[in-house]
């Protein structure tokens, strides 16, 4: 709507920006934790033990057994091949990465995968019982704690271990998930 002739000045109407609707707690929690809603909103910590219910109910960290070992597989066989730019077509190498950090950080991810897979292999409760899953994921906490590296004494111990999980997850070095339940698929007849 045009409000004024000389200087011309025109008045648009755009939409706001409203709070996102979400239709349960579940969705809230999946939207969370893939970042799209602050954590300081959920919790860090209430994410984080969503994040363990959900690997533990699909049995993820029993997957993770054979992970590490293809993983080195697929590294020792990529090392070393030159890259090449088609504009002049000359081998370049890649500027290696700090080997240091690279290893810090699969060293951190092979704890905390060894760390759930021993907790779940161990686990003789029921995944489906409430009760059996929080002793589990309680349990998965301080194993984490300890694969972290983070202080016993620390008074947020809870809360940088939540931290640092999410961020594993969240950066994609604990593997890719959906996080939705994905149908079963049909035999074609």
């Amino acid at each position: 709507m045009q409000i004024a002739h000389q200087p011309s000045i025109y008045v648009l109407d755009t939409p706001g920006i409203l709070v996102p609707s979400i239709p349960n707690l579940e969705t809230g929690l999946k939207l969370a934790l893939a970042g799209s809603v602050k954590d300081s909103v959920v919790g860090e910590e209430r994410i984080a033990q969503y994040l363990l219910a959900v690997l533990n109910t699909r049995a993820t960290p029993l997957h993770w057994k054979h992970l590490n070992k293809k993983m080195e597989e697929i590294n020792s066989a990529s090392d070393g091949k030159p890259e090449y730019d088609l504009k002049d077509l000359r081998p370049r190498r890649r500027k290696p990465a700090n080997v240091s950090d690279v290893q810090y950080v699969e060293d951190i991810v092979t704890a905390v995968q060894r760390a759930l897979y021993g907790t779940l292999s161990e686990f003789n409760g029921n995944l489906e019982d409430e009760n059996d899953l929080e002793c589990l994921i309680e349990e998965q906490f301080e194993e984490l704690q300890k694969a972290l590296k983070i202080p016993h004494k620390a008074s947020e111990a809870r809360l940088m271990v939540s931290k640092k999980f999410l961020t594993l997850f969240r950066t994609g070095k604990l593997g890719s998930f959906v996080l939705d339940d994905v149908p079963e698929a049909k035999p074609v007849s």
